[in-house]
């Protein structure tokens, strides 16, 4: 059997929303984005409540797919992520899936949220667990570490600077922005090293197919 990066979401005090049915739409069409950019071994969806699941070809697809949906949401809601390394299998004809991948995946986003009620990650919203006995995937302390770091940095960008990177990971120059925003080019430029965003675009480029497949 071949391993999948298999991803579980959910988000962040949903409970709380004013509007759950607006948030519930704003999930899905960011899904739909996300599909449409990486597609997917199996699309993400909307399986119950705010849960939402979808399986990748590699580690690094999973972690370019975490921070696209949370990027949709942020700053009025919040997304936690966690991605799993194994097997799975189809149970029925309806397609319901099981198996080590989903197993780590399941582990992963329980792991997220306990680190997320500490505070030195408090601001941690990704995690990453290997099947046990799968060794072809990444090593979960190197993939961690990499998550640790961005979610720390994605967490605290103001309103502003979350629009600029959402732009550039849409491959929009700094001056196309400017004109979006109707800011000067020199205040993008300023904001994507001061809040280094060139950084985050860089190492999300890293994990595509294109430059490697995130499994070496």
């Amino acid at each position: 059997m071949t391993s999948v990066a298999t991803v579980i979401g959910d988000l962040v005090g949903s409970r709380s929303s004013r509007d759950r049915a607006e948030l519930h739409r704003r999930l899905d069409a960011a899904l739909q984005e996300v599909n449409e950019l990486l597609r997917p071994v199996r699309p993400l969806w909307i399986t119950a409540g705010d849960e939402h699941q979808g399986t990748f070809g590699t580690v690094g697809e999973a972690v370019q797919a975490s921070l696209l949906v949370r990027l949709r949401l942020l700053p009025d809601h919040d997304v936690r992520h966690g991605i799993g390394w194994g097997t799975t299998t189809v149970l029925d004809d309806g397609g319901i899936e099981d198996g080590p991948g989903w197993w780590a995946a399941r582990a992963a986003i329980d792991a997220a949220a306990r680190a997320g009620r500490t505070a030195a990650s408090r601001w941690l919203r990704t995690a990453y667990v290997a099947a046990d006995g799968a060794t072809d995937g990444p090593h979960a302390g190197l993939v961690n570490a990499g998550l640790v770091l961005r979610d720390e940095r994605v967490s605290r960008l103001s309103e502003r600077s979350l629009s600029v990177l959402r732009g550039l990971l849409s491959q929009h120059t700094q001056r196309e922005l400017a004109e979006q925003l109707g800011i000067s080019a020199s205040a993008v430029s300023q904001r994507v090293r001061a809040d280094g965003l060139g950084a985050i675009v860089a190492a999300h480029d890293m994990l595509g197919p294109q430059k490697g497949d995130g499994q070496r």
